[in-house]
């Protein structure tokens, strides 16, 4: 019988990868939750972009709770997965890991989802294939 736990794994595609600095702390020295909110809307609409083969406009995003802090130096890791896929909006979820500058384990931040639209060049709701 196999009693070990599985270890976490990120869900998705590697989307965005990019370190917390400094310029994104709070009065305590920790990166706080809205930068790195920021951050995986940014990663949800580069999926989407890519999914929708254009522009994109984010509709809404879903709450966050940080498993652990943020770190400055900590190299963020955004993996995207597209949830569910309509005529013109898209939902992805974001799951937001961290690697110590160090190279110690991957650990799992946050999470969120978010629905976008595809726009055309006038601003426009559109439909994709």
């Amino acid at each position: 019988m196999n009693t070990k736990t599985p270890e976490l794994a990120p869900q998705g595609e590697l989307t965005l990868k990019l370190p917390a600095s400094h310029a994104a702390t709070n009065i305590f020295g920790d990166v706080y939750g809205g930068w790195v909110s920021s951050q995986a809307v940014l990663a949800a609409e580069m999926r989407a972009g890519e999914e929708t083969e254009g522009r994109v406009a984010t509709v809404s995003i879903g709450g966050m709770e940080f498993m652990s802090p943020v770190l400055v130096g900590t190299i963020l890791c955004f993996y995207t997965e597209v949830i569910e896929a309509g005529n013109s909006s898209i939902r992805i979820k974001i799951e937001v890991w961290g690697r110590c500058p160090d190279g110690r384990a991957l650990r799992k931040v946050t999470e969120t989802e978010c629905v976008l639209v595809a726009m055309d060049e006038h601003g426009h709701i559109r439909t994709y294939d």
